[in-house]
């Protein structure tokens, strides 16, 4: 029990001692005016009992008792939480609104953060001993009163200015979820399918932490979590702007295609739960229309996935299937083996139809020296099967560690890619680049 809800029921106690101790010539109005005090402060206990059963169900959440509580940026998802095996206090914004003990008044969040990289594929950069700058300023706002839940971030990079998310909510007395706004899409493995900070070949076709504009309904019961979801179209409501925070489809040159009216489901069961090992198991599916501006008429779209999500002690394993198809109907002349997804203010193709898997392994280091407190290291690989285009196969690999010390965190990864977006002349749709290629990156980040 609260110290709140311990004041109020000594209060209350008091209060009727007065009262059945008062003598029967008490004036009326004295009286009258204790037994509208008690009534409040009733009133109150009940409130407060209310927030304290909400707070309880919601530590029904896996995660262990002994790990303490970062002081920076009220960090609720610690990275030893089973499941979290690192995303560090860049990843944590939306998972810390819906797991706060207690409602909280608006607060202000936020992150600077600088890059290092060396590309030996890039002859400059080898020169140059590789390249810094600034990567991102990111401020947030999230916040809940009286069951209404605010969530919202805002980047600025040195290619474009966006909103990441921003979304309000409901939250029921079951402790279920209706979201409105520019939210996380259920599918797969969530938060996040990678632990790195450059993501994997997912997040670039457009199946992981993707943000678009809908509703949504979020609701777990003892084992099982569902969610459901209706979008009608990507978050900004112009599918030819490029500057976004993650891939979509998008307009651009011939290829005249944006994704509009999608659902998405996804159910999910933790075997084990409130153990020191848990094994999740999901299902996801979506299907949208595609409509061609060209044409004025409508293709379709739709992508199922399979997860387990296995957090066994300070280990945490990701493994994870996709099969999507996109089928435009576009203008003759303009190939339906691709369609293109625009992010980062640029744009380039996707295999309108292949399959994605994931096989990720993170573990979380139990650190009692004074000055770090976070050290998660981690493999993560991801492919792309390419069913039409001729290329060869997309692949990703990176192998790092997610340091953290106080408000400051950083990602050191060695990245390796081949036919891969980004590295080399690597592509998503009909490239044949069978060269591995390496990167070599450090983002440092300070988080408040």
């Amino acid at each position: 029990m609260t110290a709140s809800v311990v004041r109020g029921a000594i209060a209350v106690s008091l209060l009727a001692f007065a009262l059945a101790a008062a003598p029967a010539r008490a004036d009326t109005d004295e009286v009258a005016r204790l037994q509208q005090q008690l009534a409040a402060l009733e009133q109150r206990m009940a409130e407060l009992e209310r927030r304290l059963a909400r707070a309880e169900a919601r530590s029904d959440r896996p995660e262990p008792a002994s790990v303490p509580r970062r002081s920076f940026e009220d960090v609720l998802v610690d990275t030893a939480v089973l499941g979290v095996a690192v995303t560090g206090a860049e990843r944590i914004e939306e998972a810390r609104i819906q797991e706060a003990p207690e409602p909280e008044p608006i607060r202000f969040g936020g992150a600077l953060r600088f890059n290092h990289f060396f590309r030996e594929d890039v002859k400059d950069s080898r020169t140059r001993r590789g390249d810094s700058g600034f990567n991102l300023f990111r401020l947030n706002v999230d916040g809940e009163i009286r069951d209404i839940i605010l969530s919202a971030e805002y980047r600025y990079t040195p290619d474009m200015d966006v909103l990441r998310h921003g979304w309000i909510g409901y939250r029921f007395d079951d402790d279920s979820m209706f979201k409105l706004g520019i939210h996380r899409v259920p599918f797969g493995l969530l938060p996040f399918a990678s632990h790195n900070f450059w993501d994997g070949v997912p997040f670039y076709a457009g199946f992981a932490d993707n943000h678009d504009i809908g509703v949504a309904y979020e609701r777990r019961d003892g084992p099982w979590d569902f969610n459901l979801a209706f979008y009608k179209n990507e978050e900004l409501g112009s599918a030819g702007t490029l500057a976004r925070y993650a891939p979509d489809v998008v307009r651009e040159g011939e290829q005249q295609n944006e994704e509009i009216n999608r659902f998405n489901a996804r159910v999910a069961y933790t075997l084990g739960r409130e153990t020191g090992c848990e094994h999740e198991f999901g299902i996801s599916g979506q299907r949208a229309d595609l409509f061609n501006a060209t044409t004025s008429s409508r293709g379709s779209h739709w992508a199922a996935a399979g997860h387990l999500d296995s957090r066994c002690g300070r280990w945490n394993v990701q493994l994870q299937g996709v099969r999507y198809v996109y089928d435009p109907d576009n203008p003759e002349g303009v190939s339906n083996d691709m369609v293109r997804l625009g992010a980062f203010g640029t744009s380039f193709d996707l295999a309108a139809r292949g399959k994605l898997a994931v096989a990720n392994v993170a573990y979380n280091f139990d650190l009692t020296g004074r000055w770090l407190d976070q050290l998660v290291c981690y493999n993560n690989y991801s492919r792309l099967f390419k069913d039409v285009g001729g290329g060869r196969d997309s692949e990703l690999n990176t192998v790092g560690c997610g340091v953290g010390a106080g408000p400051l965190f950083a990602y050191v990864d060695l990245i390796f890619a081949r036919n891969m977006l980004f590295f080399g002349d690597g592509s998503m749709v009909d490239s044949d680049d069978d060269r591995w290629r390496g990167r070599f990156n450090i983002n440092l980040g300070y988080y408040w």
